[in-house]
């Protein structure tokens, strides 16, 4: 007898009822993907779209991107100033000229009482980079406090110090199109499928057109280790000493590309007396990979054509962080992968506009990758800026994990957040909640009024939200891309550069200096700093409408350097420079890289009788950072609403821990509750908590920074479980939940 098949109605996709698209790029992680908002007829933002003409993401969005129009209206937006004498008090509403009086004689009072450094700035990497440019001119030549950085010390500080001891300068040499010519590739601590899906559709396109190695060194087995060739579950904390043993393999076995060496690099002895200590026998003892595993990754990776390594926060976020970028350096120094399609060390960047804060927010220096330790630097954007050189310090001051201890301590009596949430994001969230308390003035600077961090505010600024305000972005891969405003500002919140320029207006130097009225104007600015430069750093041929009309255009690209081509739709634009170092020249003295050697000294917190199990955190694709936005999308949120962590099903086992049930965690700094899933993929005596949620992992994380870069060290610290009522840690989870 023959069935006939019931007919099933097809998938439908909602007529949103779009009559405009207007382009922007998105907001969220540092891929840089173009995208195209749709407005309805009463210029409602309803949808949103990748744009097929993006070289980046080509027509495709993550999960994020496709809701991001939702970001307009969400739930907890500021829509006025707000003012109280003490943090916890009712809010009183101001107007933004009573506000910004009051912001400026309040930072005027405390630096008169206890010194210029006693206020203290701390921003982000969701500023547009006109407004990095305009706040570093604001902090460091109207205010002029020297405690003045960035959040991106929690993420991308590592990455940036080592490509300073390396190279001479910050700065990714690679790019995503690297992904189409290497043949190996290394994923450092990078789960990307779900910390960058458009960036792992991109090497998943490469790798089907044309199958080369990809090796995962990752505790956890992540979806990228689950696709990966090769999976090497190291040891946490212990990375340097894999690639030291596997530099020890490619010298003892003469795989090193020795022209190259010689002919672009100094110190190639001392790493070589170095790595002798770690053959793959000792090594194998430190990081947990068997011997056979470290030769056989050393000669995949020494006799590729072309080698690349990536690396996230498994890298950054450790107290070995800046030795791990260092270490990785060197490892394509000496197989001569550095500036040539396929071979690359490539730094995953968090933030959308990481790298816009690395480049002109002036927080480690001055703009434009500008030393305040150069007197030459300090002498050309003082003069440029029309101030005295001598209102510069001579060096950089506190980064931000060491602002709060110098808040504990009395040196700092004043704070200035601007799109940060350190209730969040802070390791020992009770530490940072005592600190926050001893400050006499607290200025919160956000989108979102009710981000955990304005609990302990005298002062709320209303900022607009991403594509309410028009400037650049630049992307992992050096890439100036353009955000277009798609909708006015919720209430009389305001864009951040007309906040930092109206702020100017009431400092001394601020009747001084020339504050543009526009972002481009700003954006012009930045051009005549970068021109002619002898850094890499060079927008000079840039303009707002040709990055438009390019889709973003790679640094440098130099006035005068135009290379024309035709996007799939055919407009025409021009592109950049894909790749950093291709002459062998570096940004050191002598033009030479630096080979540096890396002795391992395990200073990390470790399992134990009382507290056995380590500690990991990571992302999950559909939250972002401390979710203040994915956390309020339902079509984000749903997916993971409350804390929880992976535990292994047999460890669970022989404590009787139940899948689905609530468990707290402890370390030596504190606890958190959280609900258990139970999975194979992390090993028995290890957990993996998503980093995301309040009250969570940071009660518990360890916090230790790294010397060089004073990133903290996220990733592992060493907990025990405990049972909890059910029914109050349920009821807990709801309340954080805001039901």
């Amino acid at each position: 007898m023959l069935f006939r098949r019931k007919e099933q109605n097809p998938i439908r996709i909602a007529d949103k009822k779009v009559h405009e698209w207007k382009y922007t790029t998105c907001g969220y992680c540092s891929t840089g993907c173009s995208i195209e908002v749709g407005l309805d007829k009463n210029g409602k933002a309803v949808a949103s779209r990748g744009n097929a003409d993006a070289d980046v993401n080509r027509g495709k969005l993550c999960i994020k991107g496709i809701f991001e129009h939702e970001l307009f209206t969400i739930a907890g937006r500021g829509n006025k100033p707000l003012m109280r004498d003490k943090p916890y008090e009712p809010w009183t509403e101001t107007s933004w000229d009573g506000a910004l009086d009051y912001m400026a004689s309040e930072i005027k009072r405390i630096q008169a009482t206890y010194g210029r450094d006693s206020f203290s700035i701390v921003s982000t990497g969701q500023l547009l980079t006109e407004e990095f440019y305009t706040l570093g001119k604001l902090a460091r030549g109207c205010i002029g406090t020297n405690n003045y950085d960035g959040n991106t010390t929690l993420c991308m500080a590592s990455a940036v110090s080592g490509y300073k001891r390396s190279f001479g300068s910050d700065g990714p040499p690679g790019c995503y199109d690297d992904f189409e010519h290497t043949e190996c590739l290394i994923a450092w601590g990078s789960n990307l499928p779900e910390q960058h899906p458009i960036i792992y559709w991109r090497l998943k396109e490469a790798m089907e057109k044309r199958k080369f190695p990809l090796i995962v060194v990752d505790p956890r087995v992540t979806m990228l280790a689950q696709f990966a060739d090769i999976h090497l579950p190291v040891t946490p904390g212990t990375d340097v000493v894999l690639m030291n043993s596997l530099m020890h393999v490619i010298l003892a076995e003469g795989l090193e590309d020795r022209a190259y060496i010689e002919a672009h690099t100094n110190g190639i002895e001392a790493l070589e007396a170095c790595v002798k200590d770690y053959d793959p026998i000792t090594a194998s003892k430190l990081c947990g990979i068997d011997e056979d595993t470290i030769r056989v990754v050393a000669r995949l990776y020494a006799k590729a054509g072309a080698a690349m390594s990536i690396w996230t926060m498994g890298i950054n976020q450790s107290t070995h962080g800046s030795d791990g970028v260092v270490g990785i350096n060197s490892l394509n120094l000496i197989t001569g992968n550095i500036g040539k399609p396929g071979g690359t060390s490539l730094s995953i960047t968090g933030q959308c506009n990481a790298m816009g804060t690395r480049e002109w927010s002036s927080c480690s220096g001055l703009p434009g990758y500008r030393y305040l330790e150069k007197p030459e630097h300090r002498k050309e954007i003082a003069d440029f800026w029309g101030i005295d050189e001598s209102f510069f310090p001579t060096q950089r001051g506190l980064a931000e994990t060491d602002i709060f201890p110098a808040i504990e301590t009395g040196q700092i009596k004043g704070l200035w957040l601007v799109a940060t949430n350190p209730m969040t994001s802070m390791p020992n969230t009770a530490r940072i909640r005592k600190t926050l308390e001893k400050l006499e003035f607290l200025v919160i600077q956000d989108a979102y009024a009710d981000v955990e961090t304005t609990h302990y505010a005298h002062m709320y600024l209303p900022a607009a939200v991403w594509a309410e305000k028009e400037g650049c972005f630049t992307n992992t891969e050096r890439r100036v891309n353009i955000v277009r405003k798609v909708q006015e500002p919720v209430g009389e919140s305001k864009a951040d550069f007309w906040i930092f320029n109206q702020l100017a207006k009431r400092f001394e130097n601020g009747r001084k200096i020339h504050f543009p009225d526009t972002v481009e104007g700003a954006f012009n600015e930045m051009k005549q700093l970068s021109k002619g430069n002898t850094r890499t750093l060079d927008i000079s041929g840039m303009t707002h409408q040709l990055i438009e009309d390019s889709c973003g255009i790679q640094w440098p690209f130099r006035e005068g350097a135009e290379a024309p081509f035709q996007t799939p739709s055919g407009k025409n634009g021009v592109k950049g420079s894909p790749r950093l170092y291709s002459d062998g020249v570096f940004q050191t003295k002598d033009g030479r890289a630096n080979l540096i050697p890396l002795p391992f000294i395990n200073n990390n917190e470790v399992p134990c009788e009382q507290y056995p199990f380590w500690m990991n955190s990571g992302r999950v694709v559909e939250h972002f950072h401390t979710r203040t936005r994915t956390g309020k999308m339902g079509n984000l949120n749903k997916y993971s609403p409350t804390p929880y962590m992976e535990m292994n099903p047999d460890a669970a086992a022989e404590q009787g821990i139940q899948h689905g049930t609530y468990v707290r965690l402890v370390s030596r700094r504190g606890d958190a509750v959280v609900m258990v899933q139970l999975t194979q993929r992390v090993p028995r005596n290890m957990v993996f908590i998503p980093f995301h949620f309040f009250d969570c992992v940071n009660r518990v994380s360890l916090g230790l920074l790294d010397p060089h870069s004073r990133q903290p060290a996220f990733k592992q610290c060493a907990i025990r479980i405990e049972h909890v009522d059910q029914k109050l840690a349920a009821q807990l989870n709801v309340e954080r939940r805001g039901f």
